[in-house]
């Protein structure tokens, strides 16, 4: 694996929030084409993670490379216009604006320049999500949880990201939902977008992923291939609540 490959590199990653430490010495990387997924209890530090990343949250020790860009001391806004966007847990949508609005405000650090090629663009998402389209001029916080979550995931595609990051896409949403947009993700990544999911579901991650990262207690526990970890008996016992068998 060349450096070039490489669009994310982790590398030590701390994340602190007063005395308490979330995240212990992370190490990770993405390459360019995957859908990796980030798997682990509540309180694991998988948002942490995300937001460590993202410049949600500055971390205290580490650093992150963005395309070749070391990006630790960035805020959030300027890594989205490297091209990394955020789909935050619990999916923040504006919710008393307008679908449009949203899908805007999406798009917003290529407005004023491709205005006309963002309108077209609106018909693709609208292939993605055909219920967007029918409440195109509905606020969003009148949506359904899945029609949130459907619109939280175009805004962020809106901004053009070379890496798309999701945490929690299942929270809150019914079963035909999660795997609607489950699959979705895998058709995603099929025509080429990078995704890095954070997710708790670890049978629905490791479905659709490559490679996945274990996070316990703020640190990397196990990493492999999502065969590799589905066959695991520690991940199979704690995560996808299957028992190994003894013979």
């Amino acid at each position: 694996m060349s450096e070039a490959d490489i669009l994310l590199k982790v590398t030590g990653l701390h994340v602190r929030y007063g005395a308490a430490t979330a995240v212990r010495g992370v190490d990770m990387h993405v390459r360019r084409g995957e859908l990796v997924a980030v798997i682990g209890n509540n309180g694991a530090g998988k948002t942490s993670i995300l937001r460590g990343i993202s410049g949600l949250v500055r971390p205290s020790a580490g650093q992150v490379t963005f395309n070749g860009v070391e990006t630790v001391s960035f805020a959030a806004h300027q890594k989205v216009r490297l091209g990394l966007a955020m789909i935050p847990e619990g999916r923040l949508i504006f919710a008393d604006q307008t679908v449009e609005d949203n899908l805007i405000l999406g798009a917003y650090i290529r407005w004023s320049r491709e205005r006309p090629r963002i309108r077209t663009e609106f018909d693709e998402i609208f292939d993605l999500f055909p219920r967007l389209k029918e409440r195109f001029h509905q606020r969003a916080g009148s949506l359904s949880g899945g029609e949130q979550q459907m619109l939280a995931i175009a805004r962020g595609l809106l901004s053009r990201p070379a890496l798309l990051m999701i945490d929690e896409l299942s929270l809150g949403l019914a079963p035909k939902i999660v795997d609607q947009l489950m699959g979705l993700l895998r058709d995603l990544n099929a025509k080429g977008q990078t995704i890095l999911l954070v997710e708790q579901l670890a049978s629905h991650a490791l479905a659709i992923a490559q490679r996945a990262y274990v996070v316990n207690h703020g640190h990397i526990e196990l990493e492999g291939t999502s065969a590799e970890l589905s066959g695991s008996p520690k991940v199979m016992e704690t995560f996808l609540g299957k028992k190994r068998n003894v013979v």
